[in-house]
């Protein structure tokens, strides 16, 4: 019996190569998420705006012409700061917030999805994943496509929008930096991902038969031992 329980069906190549691919890509994303450098001021410029990022931004003696008073942004501070309370509409226009609420999206499903992965990867509860493991195939595949979707369209609208002129002034002083770089790169490893998955999920969902057949030996039935029946 205790063979049986050790023949299980092994992780497939699809899953293992779509966890690791949806690894990378969290990493890509996770400093992408947290670094204020998705757009940065060219040096020579000696632009009072320095960088950006999605959470935070930095200036150098910055003075917004719209703030009745004479007051002076310097610093790096996070864009919900008191610092920048009376600047926030300014800094935070609507298509930046739904970047925000892109990646944000994208940030809890990868990582909600690698949560799977590894337990599916580890086999463990092994009878709950022998079970169910095309369901959750379907959930890894469903989740990583969605955050390849939304980080398309964060990328897209951070891409055709940085340049306006209602938002940071000069921006052809401006350049995308590499934490766009590393969010276009976490879509890239999403899509790949994505793809590695649905070859997963129909793999599983063939199998899921053989999945049946093997939890059902790994619990035989108890009147074969009172009956002494031989174990097959």
């Amino acid at each position: 019996m205790r063979d049986e329980k050790n023949n299980y069906p092994k992780a497939s190549t699809y899953l293992v190569n779509g966890a690791m691919l949806t690894y990378i890509a969290g990493m890509f994303l996770i400093i992408s998420f947290c670094s204020p450098y998705w757009v940065k001021s060219f040096e020579e410029t000696f632009s009072d705006f320095q960088n950006m990022g999605l959470w935070e931004y930095c200036f150098k003696d910055f003075r917004y012409p719209n703030y009745q008073f004479d007051h002076l942004f310097d610093g790096c501070h996070h864009v919900f700061s008191q610092e920048y309370y009376v600047i926030r509409e300014w800094l935070l226009p609507p298509w930046l917030m739904a970047v925000q609420a892109f990646v944000t999206m994208s940030f809890l499903l990868s990582f909600g999805s690698q949560v799977i992965m590894a337990m599916q990867l580890c086999r463990w509860p092994l009878e709950f994943v022998l079970r169910y493991e095309w369901i959750l195939s379907a959930v890894d595949f469903i989740c990583v496509t969605t955050t390849t979707v939304f980080m398309f369209f964060a990328v897209a609208i951070f891409g055709g929008s940085h340049t306006r002129r209602d938002w940071l002034m000069y921006p052809n002083f401006n350049f995308l930096s590499w934490a766009y770089g590393m969010a276009c790169l976490s879509f890239f490893f999403h899509a790949f991902a994505a793809y590695c998955l649905y070859k997963e999920a129909k793999f599983s969902y063939e199998r899921r038969r053989e999945s049946k057949n093997l939890i059902m030996q790994m619990h035989p039935n108890p009147q074969q031992h009172r009956l002494g029946w031989p174990m097959q």
